[in-house]
């Protein structure tokens, strides 16, 4: 039947068995289906008490758990919040009460939502792909405005830098929040430091910083073998091949293990990115082919605190993000 969208944008479409005899509004939201217990006993035709204990056993047994199977909404008629119960929940009841209606359900839920996934990703896809387009545009107007003679002076010419690199930003962040990145290519290869180059350039940073009087003795004084043990970590190889491949993996992940893994007392987020620059530095690639450092101050301190910010489900993401900025060549 049709689909509706409610005020909360979820869908609800109404499942019907094969046999008519069960007809239940399911609600799709958060890539997943909620039936309430009241719909399980429509659909399952059992009792509520029957429904309940099932559940509390799933729960028990802990094949489903109470605080990502499950979540109270509120609907239409009713003066306070319903329990809605996920496909998870809804398959386990079904199992054990070793209703085929439950594999029915299942088919018909998983196809359904495979299928608001695909129209969702490509309406994602279609959005970004038309605003992309007239952002490259735009940076490409002014790329070509920008090697115009009428434009002769550094003001000129510095706005049109501006506004260009502005582009390209506004580029990877929409990719970033549309979780649209391309897997980004690199340069093959990249030495590390070795924990004791490393622990010297970072003690060498460390007395500057004291002197200053913007860090104390415990910044950078590692825990346990936590250096050690990102910089392995980073050399490791899978079947033979390095399972970081390229300088810009490399640096990505070298900035990313530093600020969340927490291998120093004080100044993770500072070692990190000074880490990061070190390693850049050190295999020729913190200037780009125009002389120009591939990630500013402000860029890489925002940068940072964006990864510190961030949970640990989005590290890919960031990763991507990371890797496409160090791959763009100005």
């Amino acid at each position: 039947m049709k689909a509706t969208e409610n005020n909360n944008h979820s869908i609800i479409e109404i499942y019907e068995s094969m046999d008519g005899n069960a007809q239940v509004d399911v609600r799709f939201e958060q890539e997943t289906v909620w039936l309430s217990q009241a719909q399980m006993t429509e659909l399952f035709g059992r009792d509520q008490s029957v429904i309940s204990r099932h559940i509390a056993n799933a729960m028990n047994d802990e094949e489903v758990s109470e605080k990502s199977n499950m979540q109270k909404m509120h609907i239409a008629n009713s003066d306070r919040p319903v329990t809605f119960y996920d496909l998870d929940v809804v398959i386990s009841v079904g199992y054990r009460i070793k209703s085929p209606q439950g594999v029915q359900f299942r088919r018909w839920a998983t196809q359904r939502l495979r299928e608001y996934l695909v129209q969702g990703y490509t309406l994602d896809q279609q959005r970004f792909d038309k605003n992309s387009a007239e952002l490259q545009q735009a940076l490409n107007l002014i790329k070509k405005t920008a090697q115009s003679p009428k434009l002769n002076t550094d003001e000129g010419r510095g706005l049109i830098e501006i506004i260009s690199r502005y582009t390209q930003t506004f580029l990877w962040l929409q990719r970033y929040d549309e979780g649209l990145l391309d897997d980004p290519t690199g340069q093959d290869g990249g030495v590390l430091p070795s924990p004791t180059e490393a622990m010297a350039a970072l003690n060498n940073l460390k007395s500057q910083l004291i002197d200053r009087g913007e860090a104390t003795e415990l910044f950078a004084k590692p825990r346990g073998d936590g250096l050690d043990s990102v910089l392995g970590n980073l050399e490791q190889t899978v079947f033979g091949e390095p399972a970081y491949p390229t300088v810009e993996s490399k640096a990505a992940h070298l900035l990313y293990f530093i600020v969340k893994n927490h291998p120093f007392t004080d100044g993770n987020k500072r070692s990190g990115a000074f880490l990061f620059v070190d390693f850049l530095h050190r295999n020729k690639r913190l200037l780009n082919d125009q002389g120009e450092m591939v990630i500013n101050n402000t860029g890489l301190a925002a940068l940072t605190l964006l990864v510190a910010e961030s949970d640990p489900n989005q590290k890919e993401t960031l990763i991507k993000l990371i890797m496409n900025m160090l791959s763009l060549e100005g």
